[in-house]
């Protein structure tokens, strides 16, 4: 059986994916990872500098090479120099699983709805993987949606199951998002 790796590049209809590098930090800190409002339902805090950027980019890179993380960027094909955030896929055995944060210029686009669709309908078409699974904060309905448009099924509730730290020190109920073949 071949272990699950995603495209270090790949595109959809409407964007253009690649393996996220360190010399994205300062798109990727001025894009998003600085910003409160975007951060909110994530399970770090914000950026305080492009020194944290790099720091995280150069643990995911690792990860990469591991195979424990594929995390690519996204830019929209009509502007290929326009970061629009991020997205990563973790594979565990026979399953992978999804986050992925947008600056919020480009919320309510299509974006994330888009894309997660096209990496759900990868992981499923290989031979070792029967399940694409995803998380959002109960109190989050954009990402609900947006795994919903993917085709994917909300499962339930998990009870007190991430740490949202920009909300609470407390682990929070999460919607489980899931498609299987």
């Amino acid at each position: 059986m071949n272990e699950y790796r995603l495209p270090e590049k790949f595109e959809t209809e409407c964007y253009r994916l690649r393996r996220v590098q360190t010399k994205d930090a300062a798109a990727i800190f001025e894009a998003y990872a600085a910003d409160v409002a975007v951060t909110k339902y994530l399970t770090w805090k914000p950026h305080r500098s492009v020194s944290d950027t790099l720091t995280f980019l150069k643990a995911i890179s690792s990860d990469w090479d591991q195979g424990k993380s594929y995390h690519v960027v996204v830019f929209h094909r009509k502007q290929p120099g326009d970061l629009l955030g991020m997205f990563d896929a973790r594979p565990s055995g026979s399953r992978v699983n999804y986050g992925y944060v947008l600056r919020a210029s480009a919320w309510g686009n299509g974006c994330a709805s888009e894309v997660m669709s096209w990496m759900v309908e990868h992981a499923l078409s290989q031979p070792m993987i029967f399940r694409a699974e995803a998380y959002c904060d109960i109190a989050n309905p954009a990402s609900a949606r947006v795994l919903e448009n993917a085709g994917m099924t909300r499962e339930g509730i998990l009870r007190r199951y991430l740490v949202h730290p920009n909300i609470s020190d407390d682990p929070r109920d999460c919607f489980v998002y899931s498609r299987v073949r």
